[in-house]
């Protein structure tokens, strides 16, 4: 196999996007937004249902994208997503944001396309991006120092091979994502047929009283779900990190592309975790972000604790955790216009639990946590799934890239 060795400014071009103004955004839309946020770390795209934002206003033409235009990530949103590459998934439906990166094949004997998006999200030219970012707060790069990124790669036609191979994986994983999707979203239509519409069970049977079903009941959260805390053990003591115990950040969660969270990225020793105030919480939490980025979820397997980032939320009622789950997720603008904070914006635990909601009879909360769950579990066996065809395909990825593995 010939191999050749060039910077990425001999094959392709790197173009900005448009600076959208704020005053056109809205939360439901046509038109998206593409933000770092829609990139997966270890690269894709992903949609955040209830996060995006929608553009309303006039733009210029050339920054409407096409379906699998390749995009990188030229700012690190979250830890890790510098450089990440991402295929646009549609025509006609997404936007190109100053923030993001637009490649430009223009020397196609040297690259091919689908192969590109690869070679971007392989070790090598994801360190070099990296390692040419700039910034305090926020690491960022820019698209000559992309031409600067210096690769070694087969003859086009292996390329087009390695691409092909791969894609099989990511086309399995796609079709996970996809299937995830809809099984949160018809979990989410059954809660507001159920109780936005008031279209349950039997509803036309049941009588009203003051305008809420007989047997609802309003109350505050204090009332009925325990609004727990987090905390972060001395990051100076080197024996509270790296045990065994598990210890989610809100990054974890926002990077997440479904509700059930595997593990967390860093786990705290037991002497980590009898030195903080971060309580162990059971399986069947709602964990919610509280701090900067408000109202990212998650469901875990496993007992786990959080830093302070987190209200995590243990329903009080039997048979209630997917109607507090829903209920919770329907009501994120409200959290975020709650909190509060000069730096970052947090949704305090008092504010939280003072807020009030409607909730229904015994017999309704059963019957929504018997229809949901079967959701829920199918959501958990096809993330597992993926997690799986992900390592294989992490793990073949270096192998081609350096030849290690001919195709």
């Amino acid at each position: 196999m010939t191999w050749s060795e060039f910077p990425l400014g001999d094959a392709l071009k790197v173009e900005h996007g448009f600076a959208f103004k704020s005053e056109f955004f809205r939360s439901e839309g046509r038109l998206l937004v593409v933000t770092p946020g829609n990139f997966l770390e270890p690269g894709g795209f992903r949609v955040r249902l209830g996060k995006e934002r929608y553009y309303v206003g006039d733009f210029p033409e050339r920054y409407l994208l096409e379906k699998d235009d390749l995009v990188i990530a030229m700012t690190e949103q979250g830890e890790g997503l510098l450089g990440s590459a991402a295929r646009i998934p549609a025509d006609d439906g997404f936007l190109h944001n100053q923030r993001i990166g637009l490649v430009k094949l223009i020397n196609s004997t040297l690259l091919e396309k689908k192969f590109a998006y690869w070679l971007f999200n392989s070790h090598g030219v994801r360190a070099q991006i990296r390692g040419s970012a700039s910034g305090t707060k926020v690491r960022h790069t820019a698209p000559e120092r992309v031409h600067k990124v210096r690769v070694r790669v087969p003859a086009v036609d292996s390329q087009a091979q390695i691409a092909a191979l791969l894609d099989a994986y990511d086309n399995l994983i796609e079709n996970n994502r996809r299937r995830i999707a809809l099984l949160e979203e018809s979990a989410r239509l059954m809660y507001r047929e159920w109780f936005v519409h008031l279209r349950f069970p039997d509803h036309a049977q049941v009588t009203h009283e003051n305008g809420k079903p007989q047997g609802w009941r309003q109350y505050s959260f204090d009332d009925v779900v325990d609004a727990v805390g987090g905390a972060t053990p001395s990051t100076a003591r080197s024996d509270f990190w790296d045990g065994d115990v598990v210890w989610l950040t809100p990054t974890d969660v926002t990077r997440n592309d479904c509700l059930y969270l595997p593990t967390s990225s860093r786990k705290i020793t037991q002497a980590g975790y009898d030195a903080c105030s971060a309580r162990l919480l059971p399986v069947g939490t709602i964990f919610m972000t509280s701090r900067a980025s408000i109202g990212y979820f998650a469901l875990m397997d496993q007992p786990a604790c959080t830093n302070q980032g987190f209200i995590s939320v243990l329903p009080k009622l039997p048979n209630s955790r997917n109607f507090f789950l829903f209920h919770l997720m329907s009501r994120v603008e409200e959290f975020e216009a709650k909190a509060t904070g000069s730096t970052f914006k947090e949704l305090s635990k008092k504010a939280f639990r003072d807020l009030t909601l409607l909730v229904p009879d015994a017999a309704v909360l059963a019957a929504f946590e018997v229809a949901v769950q079967p959701l829920i579990d199918q959501v958990i066996n096809l993330k597992k799934q993926t997690a799986r065809l992900n390592e294989a395909r992490d793990a073949l990825l270096p192998k081609l890239m350096s030849g290690e593995i001919a195709v």
